[in-house]
């Protein structure tokens, strides 16, 4: 089964089990922003926003200096919360070895407190980086921040018991639009994938596919 089949059967059981006000307000929020007229992400051809952002052990990791290795698979995503995320990351997780065999690395890159990114990161096994953009800045580098609506805030704090901006350390509720960026050596973005739909992601054997492209 594919990533986004998976995550297909996610939405499905989303829409038989969740209150009908839960599912109007996370469809309602997808539609405004694809109905937006935004061009939301960095694009192909454009040169990829440098950065240094921590690890859970609070390391410092410097995306030009990883591309100094190698091309980089950057992927946003909104958090260990959300379920969509973590079947996203399991699946990218089992592509890693074949990833690194075409000679690239996986940077992984959330607005989540740095204590929580190490929670999930020890809580789902991942072998690659996962950072804490707490702030949002390098999401918005990348075109991708936005302000999460009230009435988003309304249903994660009542039913869902998510205070967004604790979870993150941060005054704002931000999340990044879902995406993921392949930059080359040189720092150029070969593809961009961004979609406002948080129910889909990129194929591993995409990234795959784009890498063998390098």
């Amino acid at each position: 089964m594919s990533l986004n089949q998976t995550l297909e059967e996610m939405k499905q059981q989303l829409i038989a089990h969740s209150p009908a006000e839960v599912q109007a307000a996370m469809f309602r929020s997808i539609r405004e922003q694809m109905a937006s007229g935004v061009q939301y992400g960095l694009q192909e051809g454009q040169k990829a926003k440098g950065f240094t952002l921590k690890n859970p052990m609070g390391i410092p990791i410097h995306l030009y200096d990883e591309l100094a290795k190698g091309p980089v698979v950057l992927t946003f995503y909104r958090g260990g919360w959300c379920p969509y995320c973590n079947a996203q990351l399991r699946a990218y997780q089992k592509v890693l070895p074949e990833i690194q065999a075409l000679g690239a690395r996986l940077i992984a890159v959330s607005p989540q407190s740095p204590d929580n990114t190490l929670s999930h990161q020890e809580k789902e096994q991942l072998q690659f980086e996962v950072l804490s953009d707490t702030n949002g800045l390098v999401a918005a580098f990348y075109n991708i921040l936005y302000d999460v609506p009230p009435y988003m805030q309304e249903i994660m704090t009542n039913l869902f018991k998510l205070n967004l901006a604790e979870y993150n350390a941060t005054e704002r509720w931000i999340l990044p639009i879902p995406s993921t960026f392949m930059i080359d050596e040189s720092g150029i973005i070969r593809s961009a994938y961004v979609n406002p739909d948080f129910m889909k992601r990129l194929e591993p054997e995409d990234i795959l596919d784009e890498l063998r492209k390098l």
